[in-house]
């Protein structure tokens, strides 16, 4: 029987060897977290795939449905600026249109040229000055040398002296810039 139970003891002892029983350690803060974190996933129950996804194609659904309601207010909004964009601009303009009208039906009935003359001027200053405010100005053009990002040459003619060559002399239509950046270029005859 002692055989038997020598047998039993080293069987067990095999199983849960005593040596390691031993080495038992105090858990760690960082083993205590973890073990806790693996008892949560324990308690509950693996998340459904057929949810999960679900869940996913509805917030990707969503999304697409926000998406294309931006999209297509950017685009009334859009429209809608680019139609009426102009508004402002047009309405300063309409003082300069009355003046002008008024000079027309002043200069049928005028004898006094020199006063029309002058009115035209005043108009045409009101117009600059509105221009100006915009941010349009005119290119200079005369007696500068010729620059084609700026000028259009559309006629060479011999210079007057050496200094004048390679420089524009005439301008037949004024160039304007917006902001610096060139709206039109001014035709010009440049010197040879």
């Amino acid at each position: 029987m002692n055989k038997k139970k020598d047998m039993e003891t080293k069987n067990n002892s095999e199983e849960f060897p005593l040596e390691d029983a031993t080495l038992l350690q105090p858990e760690t803060e960082e083993q205590s977290v973890a073990t806790e974190e693996a008892d949560k996933v324990a308690d509950n129950p693996e998340p459904d795939p057929a949810r999960q996804l679900e869940e996913l194609n509805d917030a990707h659904l969503r999304l697409r449905a926000e998406f294309d309601n931006y999209r297509k207010r950017t685009m009334r909004e859009k429209a809608d600026l680019i139609k009426s964009g102009g508004e402002a601009a047009l309405t300063a303009l309409l003082p300069v249109v009355d003046d002008l009208e008024r000079a027309l039906s002043n200069i049928r009935k005028a004898e006094d040229v020199e006063s029309v003359k002058e009115g035209v001027e005043l108009i045409c200053n009101k117009f600059a000055g509105y221009l100006s405010q915009q941010g349009v100005k005119p290119i200079e053009a005369v007696g500068q040398p010729f620059d084609p990002d700026k000028f259009d040459a559309i006629a060479t003619i011999p210079a007057p002296g050496d200094e004048a060559k390679g420089k524009v002399l005439d301008c037949v239509q004024t160039g304007y810039t917006l902001y610096d950046k060139i709206i039109r270029h001014a035709k010009v005859v440049v010197g040879e």
